[in-house]
Order: C-alpha cells, then structure tokens, then sequence
C-alpha cells in the first residue's frame, strides 16, 4: 500500500504482488485454490498468465508448465479430477497462447470435438427459454453447453486465429441466446419456470470477451452495464478485475474508474488473497498482462456451414460395462442388507427468532441425540445451505443459527469445527460470505471455512445407482470428518418439491467435477441424485433451520415465512419427512423422499417417526408451493 494515499500502487508493489504469488504455488509445481495446497490446472493457468516475463516468477513457472504437461491426457486435454471434467482444457490453451506458446491445430481439433451434446427436445419452452439446439461446450464431456466453459473455448480459438471455425459461431450465438435481457449472464438458463435468473459477474465478464466486436447488440451493452455497476458499488477484488479486463477489452470508458477502485479495494497484506485473487488483480493492474484477453480477430455470428454436436460419450469397453454390473449387483446387495439408522425419533425444538437462547435450545434437543453422535474429541463438518444472497430474502441458513451449532460443538468437546459448502449457484464464495454475514461470524469464532466446489475430490463407489453413475466425486473436507451435520434452510423449492437436509448434500459434490450449478446431477435426475449421494455419503445428523423458511418458488424468490423451530435428528429422510409435515405437504409426494424410503436410508411414515419436543400440530403451517406437485413429478421427469 502506498503510504501515502493508502491507496494500493501497482508500479511500486508488483513486485511484491508477484513474489507472493509466486510463493504461493504448491512445493512441486503449479497452484491451488488456496496457497500452497495441491495445484489444479485452472489457478496454475491464471498465475503463469499474471508471472510471463517476470523475474520473481521465472522459477515458479517453469515448475508450473512442467505440472500441465504431466496432466495433459493422451487425447489432448486437460481434466479437473474427474475423467469427464474436461472443462480446464480451453483455459489452459489460452495461458499457452498468452504465454507466447505453440498451440497445435491438434489441440484445437480436439478441443472442438470436445463441444457439448444438443439439450433433448421434450426440454421445452415452458420450462426454460433458452434455445436449446444450440451448441457450445460442457463443463464435463458429453454433456450439455453452458456459459463459462463456452466463453473460454471461443476465446482461445479466436485468439489462435480459429474464429472463422462454425463451432465458435455457434458458440457466439449460444452465449448472446443465455445473456440475460436485463443485463449480465448466470451459468445456464435466463429463465426456469416462469422466473427469471439472476447475472452473476465472472460468467458475465468472460462472456463480454468471448463477443468483442459483436456490435449493437442491447445484450451486450446492458451486460457491461451491469457488471460495471456491480464492480464499482463493491470491493470484492475478483469482480473488479474481470470487470477491469473485460471494460480494457472493450474500450469500456469505465475502465479508469474500475482501476482505480480495485487499486482503492487491494488489501495492505496480499498473502491473505487467494492464487486466483492474485493472478486476476496483476492480469488487470498490469498494462502488459491483460492485452492478452483483447481479441483483434473479425468476429462472425452467422454460418452457413452445418456445424453439428460434438459426438456422443465413447461407448464403454465390455471389461466397463462387465464391471459396471458386477459394482451394480454389490450395490444391490449391500442394500437388500441395509437395516434402517437407529434413531430415538425427531426433536422439534421452540425458537421463536434469531435472537433466542440458539445455543441453549440445541444443546437440550443434542441431548437426545449424543449416544447416537458424540461430538467429544471429534472432527465436525457443519454443511449448511448457501446459494446465493439477496437482501429481501432469506435463502441460507441463517448465520446466527450457523454460529450456536459451532458453539453447541465447541462445548460438547468437539476437536474441531469446520464449515464448508459447495455452493451451486457462485464460484466465488468468499463473496458470499461476507454478503451473508457468515464470514465475519466465523472470524469472530475463528472457524474455518472450506470451499467445497474447489476442494480436493475423491471417487466414491456409488451406493445408490439411481443416476447410473458408477462413482461419485465427494470433497475431502467431507470424507475426512468425523460427523457431518446438515445445517439447511426450511424451503419451499421449484424442482424438487422441498429442499431439506438430504437435498442440502448436493453441496459436497465439488463444482470444479460436476460444473456449475451441477448441472449433469441435475440433467440426470434431480431426486435421483439426491438419493446417489446421501446413500453413498450420509451425514451423521441434520439441524433444520425452520425459524424462518420459504415459501413458494424456492430456493431463491419464495417469500419468508415464520415456523419458529429447530428439527433435529439422526435419520435424516425421517428429519424431512417431518420438515414437509411442519409445511403441510405430504412426504410421500416429493420423489426423492419416498425413493429415499425405497432405498431403507430411513423412515417417512409418520407412524413410524417418533416425535419428540414440540408436537407437529403446535409449529405446522400451509406452505404455498411454486407449482403443483404433480408439475413437479413431470418436470423431473420421475415417474
């Protein structure tokens, strides 16, 4: 920081900026999410980007360059984690370009054949209106096209000199098709359900990059509209320097003003930045470093070439297939064998608002529960619900909650308490938590936060095979704990009917393998991979926060309503059986409950549930619905 001002001044701190950077790269090679930890090819991408030509990175980058060669594939591309998650393949490409490298016409013929399939034709009108014939490129191979991973595949063609190629039309169209008519991009549809999205700014900057040169186009101005507005009323370092980058692209006349307030929002210590912070504040701050984005090539919009899908999956070899039922038949037995959880039933618990006794209240209902999970000297994972943040509405659990389960923990003996989410909608969740509250509340009980979207990942054997996956990416933080508790948000929700404690696990699938907003989970069945996960991964118990929930067209624009009461239990189908009770709705008709009940992961019958603390009839309330339910069954597809 300049000491003057208190204003940061590139000139005189880059150095300083690219030392750290440097320094924050995994011991053997390339960079992590976070500084230090295992490299992935994206942050690895962005950092060589921000250090070319640098003294302070030379070593690093060598380092970092000799990390992507290792995992370049033997098709060609590169993968996060997953085998499917080809995602990083069009970004990596574009760091070889902007660092001066060869990039192949190989690369660039198997990163065409990597686009993503055609959405199917019963995807309709009424549900979603975007056209669905178009073409661009999935986040896992084989899959359907979204925003983020076509942007950057258009980029880098373009910026090898391939936009002429039908592909990157096609891809064009379908990034100007997904821009939102008020201004910016999300990650896939305009509108689901008669509802309109919200924009979100990195998937908006890199689609204003991917179109420069598209002239007249009132999308495209009102998407710079709106991410200059976003920019410039926060602080948040990743938004301002896309916003810098894409407006430099763009001869946006906001660019000095974006400089000048992400210089203003540097904090005075940048070890405390993420890689990707780093990296993306030097690409925007340094004069040299985000020319690489400004593409100089004639852009095309329309073709009259055929440019067809890219080519379905390869089929799996007879020894996959052959295995594949072999894993399906043990999956079968192990659950012809599963008995259901030991429980002592579920607590309802009075809190009549934020501000009551939180602490106080759960450790009486956790008395129920402790031989079942003792917390003493044991690793805790609390996985609550955070999507998104609007300040009209009450989407996550709320952080008070949040922070008297932490102190529930802490004085039942727990080791350590961790929170951690994966959060569908936002990559970037640091601005989440602070827009939520939830940041500030962990720094002040100095608690951990894990992103789990970018954790490290490990395969799973899929215990319920309803999506036809053999395994299941689960984050690290998740497998690694001793307890997990779910920690969602009473709600209402336009897919699945209600969103409780076992739709809460989406959460722990990391989006780096399944995309944003998890979209192949959802294209494979909403209340099938529900039930994949929590049958393969089940957490210890769930505490609902139902002192407010959500009614109608949840998980985002429902309206609060006031049940005033904590759920908690340890068979967690039984918890949200009894969740859809507390709204009046009937358990039997969400899908993925009475699939759940199918699979013995637990209890829905009420006769079957004990009731413990509050009677059901004393907090139950009529919830309105987004939709019909049996409208929710069809648009599943569930029959």
């Amino acid at each position: 920081m300049c000491c003057i001002c208190g204003t940061f001044n590139f000139m005189a701190d880059k150095t300083a900026l690219r030392y750290a950077l440097a320094h924050a790269r995994f011991i053997d090679g390339g960079w992590g999410y976070v500084s230090g930890a295992r490299p992935h090819p994206e942050p690895s991408s962005f950092a060589l980007m921000a250090l070319h030509g640098s003294s302070e990175g030379a070593a690093a980058c060598t380092a970092a360059w000799s990390y992507l060669d290792n995992i370049e594939g033997a098709d060609g591309l590169y993968r996060e984690t997953r085998p499917e998650a080809t995602w990083p393949t069009a970004i990596v490409l574009f760091a070889r370009s902007a660092c001066g490298q060869t990039v192949f016409p190989a690369s660039v013929e198997r990163l065409i054949a990597a686009r993503g399939r055609r959405l199917p034709n019963r995807v309709g009108s009424d549900r979603v209106d975007i056209d669905t014939q178009l073409t661009g490129w999935p986040w896992a191979i084989g899959n359907f096209s979204w925003v983020e991973p076509t942007a950057w595949a258009c980029l880098v063609l373009r910026r090898t000199g391939n936009g002429s190629h039908a592909a990157v039309a096609e891809g064009l169209r379908l990034l100007l098709d997904r821009a939102l008519e008020a201004g910016g991009a999300n990650y896939g549809n305009r509108r689901v359900l008669e509802q309109l999205t919200e924009p979100i700014p990195t998937p908006t900057a890199l689609m204003l990059l991917a179109l420069q040169g598209v002239e007249d186009q009132p999308r495209v101005n009102l998407a710079a509209e709106y991410l200059n507005r976003v920019a410039l009323t926060g602080d948040e370092i990743e938004h301002l320097a896309w916003a810098a980058i894409a407006a430099n692209a763009r001869n946006d006349p906001t660019f000095e003003a974006l400089l000048d307030r992400l210089r203003k929002s540097m904090p005075s210590n940048v070890t405390t930045m993420s890689p990707m912070a780093m990296s993306l504040a030097i690409l925007a701050l340094d004069e040299d470093r985000r020319e690489v984005f400004r593409l100089r090539d004639a852009v095309r919009l329309s073709s009259s070439d055929s440019s067809s899908a890219a080519s379905e999956p390869p089929k799996p070899s007879w020894f996959h297939r052959a295995t594949s039922a072999a894993r399906a038949a043990y999956v079968w037995g192990l659950g012809m064998a599963r008995g259901l959880p030991d429980s002592p039933g579920v607590h309802i618990a009075d809190a009549p608002d934020y501000d009551a006794d939180l602490v106080g209240i759960l450790r009486r209902q956790f008395e129920s529960f402790r031989r079942f999970v003792p917390l003493s000297d044991r690793r805790v994972v609390l996985k609550p619900n955070l999507v998104e943040h609007r300040l009209d509405k009450v989407i996550n659990t709320d952080w008070r909650l949040i922070a008297a389960v932490v102190e529930m923990c802490r004085l039942e003996g727990a080791a350590e308490v961790i929170v951690a989410e994966g959060p569908g909608h936002w990559r970037n969740v640091g601005y989440l938590l602070e827009q939520s509250q939830l940041g500030a509340a962990l720094r002040r009980l100095d608690v951990s936060f894990v992103d789990l979207n970018h954790d490290e990942a490990t395969p799973l054997l899929n215990l319920g095979r309803c999506t036809g996956l053999d395994h299941l990416y689960v984050a690290e933080t998740i497998l690694s704990a001793d307890v997990v508790i779910s920690l969602p948000k009473l709600k209402t929700h336009h897919w699945t009917g209600v969103t409780l404690s076992l739709k809460n696990m989406f959460g722990i699938l990391p989006g780096i393998c399944y995309g944003w907003p998890k979209n192949e989970l959802h294209w494979r069945g909403i209340h099938e991979s529900i039930v994949d996960i929590t049958a393969s991964c089940m957490p210890q118990i769930a505490i609902v926060d139902a002192i407010v929930g959500m009614e109608g067209d949840g998980p985002l624009n429902g309206t609060a309503r006031t049940v005033g009461a904590v759920v908690m239990g340890v068979d967690l189908p039984a918890v949200d059986a009894t969740c859809c009770r507390l709204m009046g709705i009937d358990p039997y008709r969400i899908p993925y409950l009475a699939l759940a009940e199918r699979k013995r992961l637990g209890r829905i019958s009420e006769a079957m549930i004990a009731q413990l603390g509050v009677p059901i009839a004393a907090k139950s309330r009529t919830f309105a619905l987004p939709l019909s339910m049996e409208q929710v069954r069809a648009s599943v597809g569930f029959g």
